[in-house]
């Protein structure tokens, strides 16, 4: 598999040779019952999922500040104290190493999965001084139940739009808009298109386009950037940046070299939020 470039920058992998079996996982796609029942059990199968886990399966994420400088480059002055959404948080593997690096953050941050939050808050580091996080499905429980209107400086949407279904990912984008300030910023980060995740599914686990269903039953869309800068863009955001991220695996053990990719990303809010775009969300969401 080879990555493009371009004058505009990095672009999405095309397939080579040596990943000829993905036609074959592109057969046999789930059928219409099992994708339904998939959709209604949603927060359960990520519930099992911390549940087998607990908070051991994803590492913590220390690079969050030095990949997004917009962490500290959207501060007005220094030491000014910055609010943060995470929407999304997991066990914490980004939350907490947030906090402990910049002390002068206060973040909301929430999770689908009720025995995620729960970690959340058995977690020896959380602390209510510093951050609030609550259980919410962001793709119908209204963000404006626990955080103030145009309150938020930054926020932080890492490997989270990918578990939605396709269909809704409108609506958690909708949902957040209600809760940044004005010409403040979305940071985004998730799997890209043909990244070696989307490249070990075996056939029977298409939903659609570029969406599968792993065993458990948790779901992941691999994005294109087009495709993302669109969805932000049909709902009210300014493209920043956006741009694919590539990377190597190496399993010294198994002798295995895995192309990831990534598209890593950040969308405004237009500064003058224009009362047209929030008539539209409220009328919607």
């Amino acid at each position: 598999m080879a990555s493009l470039q371009t004058d505009d920058g990095p672009r999405a992998r095309r397939l080579g040779s040596e990943d000829e079996e993905t036609p074959k996982r592109e057969r046999g796609s789930v059928s219409d019952f099992k994708q339904r029942k998939l959709e209604r059990e949603a927060q359960k199968n990520w519930d099992l999922f911390y549940k087998r886990n607990s908070t051991n399966f994803f590492k913590d994420r220390h690079w969050t500040t030095r990949e997004f400088e917009e962490l500290r480059s959207c501060r007005e002055f220094e030491g000014q104290k910055l609010t943060v959404l995470e929407a999304g948080c997991g066990v914490g593997n980004c939350l907490f190493p947030l906090l402990e690096e910049d002390l002068n953050i206060f973040a909301y941050a929430c999770d689908f999965s009720p025995r995620a939050v729960e970690y959340v808050k058995q977690n020896p580091l959380y602390d209510t001084e510093r951050c609030k996080v609550f259980q919410c499905d962001l793709t119908k429980d209204d963000l404006l139940e626990h955080v103030p209107p145009e309150s938020v400086d930054v926020v932080m949407l890492i490997f989270v739009l990918s578990a939605v279904h396709p269909d809704k990912m409108h609506l958690v984008l909708q949902n957040i808009y209600k809760v940044l300030k004005p010409g403040k910023s979305v940071l985004f980060r998730d799997y890209g298109l043909y990244d070696h995740a989307m490249l070990r599914f075996k056939a029977g686990s298409k939903l659609g386009e570029n969406f599968y269903v792993r065993q458990d039953g948790t779901r992941s869309y691999f994005f294109t950037d087009e495709f993302l800068a669109q969805l932000f863009i049909d709902t009210g955001y300014e493209e920043m940046v956006n741009e694919y991220v590539f990377r190597e695996t190496v399993n010294k053990k198994e002798g295995l070299c895995v192309p990831r990719v990534f598209l890593q990303s950040k969308f405004r809010k237009s500064p003058k939020n224009p009362a047209h775009v929030t008539r539209s969300l409220d009328h919607k969401s």
